[in-house]
Order: structure tokens, then sequence, then C-alpha cells
């Protein structure tokens, strides 16, 4: 590919990217206008106000609640609920969050934990929004540490209640989303107790207002306070002293209590049906890295657009100075990161695709080697998306100069609204341990929280060698790899085949090493079992990092395999040799002490990304143009009195002339 080929139409690129459910994509484009787009300058109690306000005014031709059946008005498309939450996030990161917490996570939890009697009381005011609601999971003490929150729900089988209790500060339920203004009613997450046994974390469907929004006895509702960011967003903290809780409020699709105290569970095991609960919620995580990589196109559109009309410093031989998107510096601040962030669209198409056939078949059996594989890929991705959005973001407002400071150019409020998306839904950190978790073992069941990586016997009798979950593509990257031709040294690093190698030994190499630690430690520190884990976390880490890597790789690869587009084809097969080359350079030092690449190799690699940059100049404005954001929606002051783009591109190509 090269200039001479000519342009690329950004509609075909678009048709590419819009992926499986495009319908929903025009939807937002068509129906989301002015009014839903953020204010600059407002106060807290403002925004608040705006984004409730604007919660209900939602066409019902976007299908925010889609994924609910069809028998209490969803169309029963999980994918298309997720999609309809990430284009919300290119038009205020706020309404996307306070839609997530109605329907994705606090009607969710309502549809997947619990039974037709739930569904028939509550699911249709849930999805017209006449019930709006929380989801109380994380508590001051234990946030990402779900399986030992301290909250209580003692069953008392004279009065057929629950007793839902608070036991001290640290148990109090926090930064929970609708809580401080507008929930009516919470889905509350506590250990079960019934005559003095535990039965482990379950959820209780629980009124926290009455009909005049005042707090109802014995909850206890406070206010946050001041964020960072997602001004829109009432977070507030629940307390609960001794509140009774009805019997038929247990949302028992997985456990169920009858009226004498009888605990009756088709999955026996607690840690497995922990595990399986949380399971069928792992939407919320799949629509936060979406959503965080949608903010991330929208300021990479906005950089591009800037870079393409602001000027800086001139050269003796041009009487303009030149564009910024033309100096090799600012190439290679854009180029790389946006095509990682082609990279994870293509993975995240391949994850939703996956969690609508294996979560979008009603209340049938779930394949569970299936679910598994999907939390895995969710929690490894939405860590990787939100970790990108966080860097590309800050990375775009230096790229605008001064004007990315400034408010009315959009960049300040995606920064400050999607930082926290690192930390929620799981905190990226113990998310991708959580994926090493499943490549060391594969039997994530067998034990619960994160103490059991340090048992001596789970790590000398559990650990099992690594089978590669391959993504959508098998037989094609198996064939890519298989056909990369000689010795490491006389293959082109833009050969695929090998790229998907040095992405697959790469995670293969960090993996047995830390098994290889694991074992060395359990022989040793026998009698230390956190010590065992815990010096070689920093290795784990590593090993879920090339995990996730290695499968983003895997979806862009199939992505572009599926393109039937010649142009675009050729286009995405370049953005994809300087994603894959991009992680090789950052990663250079470990791939040269492992003897993964020689020096000089290592210097060809820079070299070919410094020509990948100047190839794929071009076509700069065309793939943020790919996205598809409406000029409107991205909200920036700088870009209104944008040149025509064909002047601007017509003085760039007579520059470099």
């Amino acid at each position: 590919m090269s200039n001479e080929t000519g342009p690329v139409d950004p509609a075909r690129l678009r048709a590419v990217l819009d992926g499986p459910w495009a319908r929903v994509r025009d939807a937002h484009r068509e129906h989301l206008d002015g009014r839903f787009l953020p204010v600059y300058g407002e106060t807290g109690d403002q925004a608040r106000e705006r984004i409730s306000r604007l919660l209900r005014e939602l066409p019902v031709e976007l299908g925010i609640g889609g994924g609910f059946p069809t028998e209490y008005g969803g169309d029963s498309d999980v994918g298309a609920s997720i999609v309809a939450i990430e284009m919300l996030a290119q038009v205020d990161l706020s309404l996307m969050v306070k839609a997530g917490v109605q329907w994705g996570l606090f009607g969710g939890a309502v549809a997947a934990l619990g039974t037709r009697r739930h569904h028939d009381a509550y699911l249709r005011d849930i999805i017209a929004g006449e019930i709006f609601g929380c989801f109380a999971m994380t508590e001051t003490g234990h946030g990402s540490d779900v399986q030992h929150l301290r909250t209580t729900c003692v069953y008392d089988p004279r009065t057929q209640t629950f007793d839902l209790h608070t036991p001290h500060e640290a148990a109090r339920k926090d930064y929970i989303g609708n809580a401080a203004r507008d929930g009516r009613m919470a889905v509350v997450f506590a250990q079960l107790i019934i005559e003095g046994r535990r039965h482990g974390v379950h959820a209780w469907l629980v009124p926290i207002r009455d009909a005049h929004g005042n707090p109802l006895p014995g909850v206890t509702i406070r206010d946050a306070g001041p964020k960072a960011g997602l001004l829109g967003v009432d977070n507030g903290r629940l307390s609960f002293d001794h509140v009774s809780v009805p019997r038929d409020m247990l949302l028992d699709r997985y456990a169920q209590v009858a009226a004498d105290g009888t605990y009756a569970s088709p999955i026996e095991n607690d840690s497995r049906r922990f595990f399986t609960m949380l399971g069928t919620l792992v939407r919320g995580r799949v629509s936060v890295g979406g959503a965080a990589s949608a903010a991330t196109k929208a300021a990479l559109t906005i950089a591009v657009r800037y870079g393409d009309i602001r000027r800086q410093f001139g050269t003796a031989d041009a009487d303009r100075e030149v564009l910024l998107n033309d100096y090799l510096a600012h190439q290679r601040k854009l180029l790389p990161a946006l095509a990682t962030t082609y990279a994870l669209t293509f993975a995240q198409t391949e994850l939703v695709t996956a969690l609508s056939e294996v979560q979008g078949g009603g209340d049938g059996p779930v394949d569970e080697h299936r679910q598994r594989e999907l939390e895995s890929r969710a929690a490894g991705l939405k860590a990787a998306q939100t970790w990108h959005a966080t860097r590309a973001i800050q990375m775009c407002r230096e790229a605008c100069g001064g004007a990315g400071y400034l408010a009315e150019n959009r960049l300040p409020g995606l920064k400050a609204d999607t930082d926290v998306f690192t930390t929620f839904e799981g905190d990226n950190t113990v998310l991708l341990q959580l994926v090493a978790k499943g490549l060391l073992t594969g039997h994530r069941d067998e034990f619960g929280s994160l103490d059991g990586w340090g048992r001596a016997s789970f790590v000398a009798d559990q650990i099992r060698d690594m089978v590669l979950e391959r993504t959508a593509a098998r037989a094609l990257i198996e064939r890519l790899t298989s056909a990369v031709p000689g010795r490491d040294d006389e293959v082109a690093v833009t050969d695929r085949g090998w790229q998907l190698t040095v992405f697959e030994d790469r995670e293969r190499h960090r993996l047995d090493g830390a098994v290889r630690r694991l074992r060395n430690g359990a022989a040793t520190k026998k009698d230390h079992p956190f010590d065992i884990f815990n010096d070689v976390q920093d290795h784990v880490l590593a090993v879920a990092a090339a995990h996730v890597d290695r499968v983003t790789l895997e979806a862009f690869v199939a992505g572009i395999d599926a393109t039937t587009d010649p142009a675009v084809r050729a286009l995405l097969s370049r953005v994809c040799d300087l994603y894959a080359l991009s992680v090789v350079e950052a990663d250079k030092g470990w791939l040269l002490e492992h003897g993964r690449l020689t020096p000089a190799r290592a210097k060809a690699i820079t070299a070919v990304v410094n020509g990948l940059l100047k190839e794929l100049r071009p076509h700069l404005r065309t793939l943020v143009d790919g996205f598809a954001i409406p000029d409107a929606w991205l909200h920036c002051a700088v870009l209104r009195e944008e040149p025509d783009r064909q002047e601007t591109m017509a003085v760039h190509d007579a520059a470099t002339t």
C-alpha cells in the first residue's frame, strides 16, 4: 500500500468497523442530537439533574434495554445492548455510566440472578425507567475481593424474612451509582447466613427509598462527594441497620431458601456457585471496555483533525509552516495509538459476538467452558482497553497543546471521565491476575479468592501445561504461523506469521517461567503460602498482558481476513503491521534479553515502524473518519472552523511534493 494506490473511502472502512450491530450504531448517530452532549462548566448538581432527565428521554430506537427478554420490552439481543452503551460513551460518558448502571448492572442483575416472579414484578418498569436502581456490591473495605464482603443477610424462619445489616464502617456499600439521588431499589450483595451457617455471597432486591425519595427505615444514604469526573453520576454510600427483607426478594436463580430455612442450590460448591453468579454479570465489564475504546476514538479523532489544521515552525524551502501531523514525532504519538485502537476494536467485536452466543440463549444451560473463556477474555480486554484509553487520551491532550487543556475542546472531560475506568468493574491489576489464573490452571473454580494461589498443594499438583485458547480464526492463525519461512533473521518483520509467532512465543515463554518460579516457591516456602505467589506476582501479570496482546493481534488478523474490500483490507493490513511491531518495539528489552531478537533485527524493527508511519500519514484522517463519529458529537470548539479537508490535504500534498 502506498500513496499511489489512491485514497480509501471512509464509508467502506466504517462498514467494516461497525461490525454486526451497525444498525444500532446508525440509530445512535441519527437520533442523538445536541441535547445529549456534555455541558462544559456545569456544577455537579446541574450535571446530575441533566443526566437524570436525559436518561428518561433516550429514544426507544436506540435499544439501550435491548438485552432484556422480548416479553418485558427488550429484544433479547445482548450484543445490541452492549454496542448501545458503547455509542453513548461517544456522546456523554456520564450518560453512558448512568445508563449502564440502570440497565446493565441493576437491571442486568435482576434479569440474570432473579427468576420469573422478579422479572414479572420489576423488569418492565426497570426497562421503562420507572424504577431507578443501584448495584450495591463494592464495600469500603472490600472492592475487588467480592467473595469476602462483610455485609450480612441472616434468615429468620419465624418471620420468613432476612435481616440485612452493615456490621461496621468497612462493610458500607461505597461508590454506588444511582445511590446518592435517584435510586429507589438496589441489588445488594451480602453473606447469606442461615442458623449460623454461612452460604457465601448472594444478592437481594432491596427498596432503599420511598415514593418521595426519602430513605426507608434502617437505610442510610450518603453522597460519595466530589469526584474527578463523571459529574452527572450520583455515586453514593449505603448502610443497612437491620433492614427486614422479605424472603421472596432473594434473587434465587442459583440458590433458594425455603420458608423453613432449608437451603438448596443446583451448584453444591460455594466457590463455584459464586463464580457462576458473577459470570452472568460479565456484560458490565465488556461494556466498560467498549466504552473506553469509544472515548479513545473520540480523542484520537480530535487530535488527528487538529494536527491537520495546526501548523508550527517553517522550513527554508516553504512559505508556510509545517502541519503537526507531518512531524515524525507527532506521528509517533498518534499512529501507534490509533493502530492499537483498531486492534482493540476487532478484539471487542469478537468478544461481544462470543458473549451473545454464550449468554443470548435465554434461561437455558450455559456452556461452562465457554463461559470461563468469556470471563477471562472480558477481564483481560477490559484492562487493556481502559489502560490504553488513559494513556491515549492523555497523549491526545498533549498533542493538542494548550487547546487540548480547554474544556471547550472536549479532551479534559474525556480524560477525567475515563480515568476511573481502570478501577471500576474490576481493578485492572486484579483482572490480569484472574486472566493468569485461568492460564495456569484452567480450573479457577477449585479455589476461591486470590489467597488460593499460595496453597502449596495447588502450586505443586494443579498447574497444567498451557493450552493456547485461540481466537475466532484458529485455522487461519495456524496456517500463517506454520508458513513462516526460514530462520527468524531471514523473515521480513512484516510477515504476519512471524508476528503471530513472536506474540505466541512470548506468552508461552513467560508462562513457562512463571510455572517454574511457582513450583520452586512451593518447594522452598511451603510454610509461607502468601510469599509463594507474591514473589512472582510481577511475572504473573506479565504473562496475562502477553496473553491479551496475542488474542488482540489474532482478532485483528481474523478481522482483516474477513474483509472483502481490497483497498480497506490493504489499509488494515498495514495498520495491523504497525500495531504488531509497536508492541514488539516497546518490549525489545525483554525480547533481546531472552534471545528472541538480535540487536540488528531490533534496529530494523524501529526503521520499519518509522517507514510505516510515513506510509500511513496520508491515510491518517481516513483512519479516524472510519470511526464515523458525527461532527456534533466531538463537541470541540477548535474544530468548528476546521478548513475544508480537501483544501488541507491539497496543501499537505503540495508541501510534500
